[in-house]
């Protein structure tokens, strides 16, 4: 099950503040919370205080929260990774290690008697969960999550972000990213661009940054790193099809009724023998066989574009497409609508025999 996310900072926000927040994403069902030890200075019993009652709160709210720690923190807490009690006691679902130990502390974390979550930082591309497989871990106690990355062009290049994902996805291990809100206005640390993993996310929407990392197919839950989203934002975030890719279109002007039901009421799938130039999606063909597709909008075609077989192309007449190079139009294919153009990437994403709707922008 994919999931919904977001950051709450209670050394940077109000109490109520926060709490006001993690009210308004449980509403639009959020599940999880990140939160960060890494920039709270002060004792053990400041902390305790600071980060319980909120923890406390989401707990009723039914959210996982999870509290993003470093060796450093563990000595300036008198902590010790043989005793997570701590974690427990401000009612943490788990911790981060946003940098690790030597391998064999994090093995023996996810046997911790409090059951703990381990969550590992997924980002720096090494092989370091390989090393903590060799240590034999609880698997079923270990997560991932990417960093986020508050300076302009320090986000993960899409490669190494590929790259990392596979390495904890591969090993069954439920995974994690950020995405950044352009409402939100600050997170855990000074410098504020943006709270993203994928720097190619930093200018995006924030819905089409979520469904970005879903339709990778690499990423279980979706979070927002900074802080405060706004409802706006949760809501159109919390309306998104986590199971089929649904992409926004524009209908082409005087679509006729037939098209107009192809291409917003049907569930559509790609073929499984692969075009390098359309993805196919024929069941409306057959659906529809014997009704007349008269060419209406004829241009040229661009990449995006959402096309319908006129019945001068035969047995394709009512082939529902997707161009996905830019074509020479021949006259027997109307351009029923297009992909708005934000949303063009996700196309890269269908695969053979995936499914996939569209609607309205």
């Amino acid at each position: 099950m994919k999931r919904l996310g977001i950051s709450v900072y209670p050394m940077h926000a109000s109490l109520e503040d926060n709490l006001k927040y993690i009210e308004l994403a449980s509403k639009y069902g959020f599940k999880r919370i990140f939160t960060c030890l890494l920039s709270v200075e002060g004792d053990k019993e400041n902390i305790l205080k600071e980060f319980k009652e909120t923890i406390a709160f989401a707990n009723i709210k039914g959210m996982e929260v999870i509290a993003d720690v470093s060796p450093r923190i563990f000595e300036e807490l008198n902590i010790s990774y043989n005793d997570l009690s701590f974690f427990k006691e401000i009612g943490a679902y788990g911790i981060r290690l946003d940098m690790g130990f030597s391998g064999l502390e994090e093995s023996m974390m996810t046997y911790n008697p409090e059951g703990l979550f381990i969550e590992l930082n997924m980002s720096n591309g090494t092989r370091y969960i390989e090393n903590i497989m060799s240590y034999k871990p609880n698997i079923e106690k270990i997560l991932g999550c990417h960093n986020f990355y508050p300076h302009r062009y320090s986000g993960l290049s899409y490669e190494h972000f590929i790259k990392c994902s596979k390495q904890f996805k591969d090993l069954g291990i439920r995974t994690a990213a950020f995405i950044s809100s352009q409402a939100a206005n600050f997170g855990p640390w000074p410098v504020n661009e943006g709270l993203c993993t994928l720097e190619k996310h930093r200018e995006m929407n924030i819905v089409t940054q979520a469904k970005h990392l879903f339709a990778i197919d690499l990423i279980d839950d979706v979070i927002i790193a900074n802080a405060f989203a706004s409802e706006e934002e949760l809501k159109a975030l919390s309306e998104i099809n986590k199971d089929i890719l649904t992409m926004k279109v524009e209908l082409a002007e005087g679509i006729p009724e037939v098209e107009r039901k192809i291409v917003l009421e049907e569930l559509h799938f790609n073929r499984g023998d692969l075009s390098e130039y359309l993805i196919r999606s024929t069941q409306s063909r057959v659906k529809y066989k014997g009704h007349k597709f008269i060419p209406f909008n004829t241009p040229d075609i661009k990449r995006g574009d959402i096309l319908i077989d006129t019945s001068l192309y035969g047995h394709y007449a009512g082939e529902l497409q997707i161009a996905l190079k830019d074509m020479k139009n021949y006259g027997k294919t109307n351009v029923v609508g297009r992909i708005v153009k934000e949303e063009e990437l996700l196309i890269d994403y269908i695969e053979g025999w995936q499914k996939f709707k569209f609607e309205l922008s």
